[in-house]
């Protein structure tokens, strides 16, 4: 009987054929991957910002979640106060407050209490931080002037340090206040942020996007590659003398 012998030698030169493209595919696909390392551009801070119309007049409240995780960060408070002394004598007063949660701060002013921030102006590890309860504005019966930094003021900015999962987070709460003789605080909540990057400080009124050096809002996109050609993958190699035929045949469809 006649037996069939392999063609070892065809064989051989295949496999050596295979190996040396395998190794030139891994080379290549090694060189690309670094490439598109050096040009993927770095992960960006994501904000998440809410937007909302909340009106808390006098002796009302809210609830502030910035990252809606059912904990309460800091309470926006409107307070009537009433105070006597053993002669009779009677004060009243309204009082805007941000009372904070656990160890969770406000950006403060030792004169007035909670700061009205201005749009633009970075919240962050170098702004003067204080937690409790900071007063934001006060009027009085009795006193001619109101009190405070949110005194009539329009989109001003509450700056936030808070917690989550241990971790420090800053934010905003935007805020117009408008206060009126006699007795009457009106604060009007308009929408709130906060950065998802722990310890990345946020611009006041930034609702999405990476500040740049300046500290303007904004910074440049990421811009596409599209791939020019379409490269043998490694089933297609791994699949011997018929993967590189069908290799080849796509190459030529391809005008390569």
């Amino acid at each position: 009987m006649t037996q069939l012998t392999q063609p070892t030698q065809e064989i051989c030169n295949l496999s050596v054929l295979f190996h040396k493209r395998l190794n030139a595919y891994a080379l290549a696909a090694s060189a690309a991957g670094v490439g598109l390392l050096a040009l993927a551009p770095p992960s960006e801070a994501k904000i998440v910002y809410t937007r909302t119309h909340h009106v808390i007049g006098n002796r009302s409240s809210y609830q502030l979640d910035f990252n809606h995780d059912g904990v309460t960060d800091l309470t926006l408070q409107n307070k009537y106060f009433r105070k006597c002394i053993t002669d009779g004598t009677c004060w009243t007063y309204e009082v805007l407050a941000a009372k904070l949660a656990a160890n969770n701060q406000v950006v403060y002013n030792i004169g007035f209490g909670a700061v009205a921030i201005k749009p633009g102006v970075q919240i962050g590890d170098k702004s003067p931080f204080h937690g409790g309860l900071e007063n934001m504005a006060f009027l009085s019966r009795s006193v001619s002037s109101p009190w405070g930094s949110w005194i009539n003021v329009k989109n001003r900015y509450l700056g936030v340090k808070f917690k989550i999962n241990g971790e420090t987070h800053y934010g905003w709460a935007r805020l117009s206040v408008q206060v009126q003789f006699p007795l009457t605080i009106t604060a009007t909540l308009t929408g709130y942020a906060y950065e998802t990057v722990a310890n990345k400080p946020i611009i006041a009124g930034q609702t999405k996007g990476a500040f740049k050096n300046d500290g303007s809002v904004g910074g440049p996109k990421a811009a596409f590659i599209a791939p020019t050609r379409k490269p043998a993958t490694l089933g297609l190699l791994a699949m011997g003398s018929s993967g590189l035929s069908i290799w080849r045949r796509e190459k030529l469809l391809d005008g390569a």
